[in-house]
């Protein structure tokens, strides 16, 4: 979608359209592109995009999709460089994650309030690696990563978990069992927060993509993905208002 597509609307009518589940896609001034879909029956998700797709992207469009039904909203942002490489037509790196963990620091400030449902982060692939070290940072009420990338393809011994010991927020892995970022007989040797828990995607990959032979769908495993952050975040809300 481009940009040029987007309503501009300036910070206070975000939160107004938040609420509103006002569903659509919006050029916040100031800040960016943002896209609200679905309705915050069971929460919100601040939902961060991977390294090499943006938010339109065919895996995230039908994960948002199956977490509207399940009543998760989600709040899709789209970092600057994403931006620049559309517009350019052209593919460019992500900067260093810092700059990307300061972006999706704004968009948290931005979309917060204490009269909506308390704002979870969330990734795909690097954006959940982005949301975790921001949640390290500064704390969140919640954190779903989809996709998370333990390390680089084939360089199992390049750890990305420096920061999951400051993690002390409810936090919610969905890994597909044979993903070459984080394989299951990989991760289940890691320490990780004790606040996280794994949901495995059996037989997926990155995009939880299972083998033809396997006889599953991709879109199967969304859906099981979708239930499972349904049921998490309004399981850890209930306990939140405890």
């Amino acid at each position: 979608m481009s940009n040029l597509a987007l309503s501009v609307i300036g910070p206070a009518e975000l939160i107004e359209a938040r609420a509103c589940a006002a569903n659509g896609g919006y050029s916040v001034t100031g800040v960016g592109p943002l896209w609200i879909h679905g309705e915050a029956r069971c929460g919100s998700l601040l939902m961060a995009h991977g390294a090499g797709a943006g938010h339109d992207s065919a895996f995230l469009q039908a994960l948002r999709d199956a977490l509207a039904r399940h009543g998760v909203q989600t709040l899709s942002v789209e970092f600057a460089y994403m931006q620049r490489m559309k517009a350019e037509g052209r593919r460019r790196p992500p900067p260093k994650v810092a700059g990307l963990v300061e972006e999706l620091r704004l968009w948290r400030d931005h979309m917060s309030h204490p009269s909506l449902p308390p704002l979870w982060l969330a990734g795909k692939s690097m954006g959940g690696r982005v949301a975790s070290l921001l949640a390290a940072e500064d704390g969140a009420p919640g954190l779903v990563l989809a996709g998370y990338p333990f390390h680089p393809p084939a360089k199992p011994q390049s750890l990305r978990l420096d920061h999951w010991s400051d993690l002390a927020c409810p936090t919610l892995v969905l890994q597909g069992t044979r993903d070459p970022f984080g394989r299951r007989d990989e991760v289940e040797g890691y320490t990780l927060a004790a606040s996280s828990r794994v949901h495995w995607l059996e037989g997926g990959d990155h995009d939880w993509s299972p083998k033809r032979s396997s006889g599953r769908h991709q879109a199967d495993l969304i859906e099981q993905a979708a239930v499972t952050v349904a049921r998490f975040m309004t399981e850890h809300s209930a306990v939140g208002a405890a």
